[in-house]
């Protein structure tokens, strides 16, 4: 079935205990937009329901793109209250629940994966890539940080110093890297062979017993929670009109002013 506009940016299909959510924006590179998040949404709180399904598969139906991330084009002329109403929390709660499914997940990766679309692959708990892909968290190269979880997420998987060199440079790094630092479990020859692999992974985990797989990924990711929400609120009302507005009145000795969002 569908799950985004037509035509569909986002297709969610059943076939008896795997699901497949395919991203389909191949124009855009799979640039994700609101409604592709709204779709995901969707398809997650289909899946939460879907007791005969016990794996879920992430890919593209783009032949060179997993996915370029969100689409700037979209964010970027929104204000720091308007980023935060709409695109940070809304990315955080749909892959959260993406992350959080009770079915383990496995992201197919051929092409580019970067930004959001690194971040989305982060939030399933396989990724297998074929040798062309490329992986990057890109954001401080155009003034932005990830808003995703992909900090939080990256480090947990390849460990602070190497996370670091990939945000702070912009740095992209190839599929063979990635295997080696763990972001990958696995590279596959080439782009039809992935498809059949992550199928055959899929099945295998469909085979064992599904109530000790769903109990055993939540109890891996226990220790996985604690995105900074804290950090993240403090730095965005920061940047917030009433935060100069709170230190101009303090500074000139006069009742604050503040204007609604």
């Amino acid at each position: 079935m569908s799950l985004s506009q037509d035509p569909p940016a986002l297709r969610l299909h059943v076939d008896g205990p795997i699901a497949r959510i395919t991203l389909a924006r191949a124009d855009k590179l799979n640039a994700l937009t609101l409604p592709m998040l709204q779709a995901l949404d969707a398809a997650c709180e289909q899946l939460e329901r879907a007791h005969g399904v016990r794996v879920v598969v992430l890919d593209s139906d783009h032949p060179q793109a997993f996915c370029a991330g969100a689409d700037i084009g979209q964010w970027g002329p929104l204000t720091p209250a308007q980023m935060w109403r709409s695109w940070t929390r809304m990315g955080h709660r749909v892959f959260h629940r993406l992350a959080t499914l009770p079915q383990p997940s496995i992201a197919a990766v051929h092409g580019m994966a970067l930004g959001g679309g690194l971040e989305l692959a982060l939030a399933c708990d396989l990724r297998v890539a074929e040798p062309g892909s490329s992986f990057a968290l890109p954001e401080a190269s155009v003034g932005a940080v990830p808003g995703w979880g992909g900090t939080q997420r990256l480090t947990r998987l390849i460990g602070p110093g190497r996370a670091k060199h990939m945000v702070l440079r912009s740095a992209r790094i190839d599929a063979a890297t990635a295997l080696d630092w763990g972001l990958v479990q696995e590279v596959v020859e080439a782009a039809p062979l992935l498809s059949a692999r992550v199928h055959e992974l899929a099945q295998e985990v469909a085979q064992r017993a599904p109530e000790a797989v769903q109990l055993a990924k939540q109890l891996i990711d226990i220790e996985a929670g604690g995105l900074s929400a804290e950090t993240m609120a403090a730095g965005l009302a920061q940047a917030l009109p009433n935060a100069r507005e709170g230190t101009e009145s303090f500074k000139a000795k006069r009742p604050a002013r503040f204007t609604d969002l």
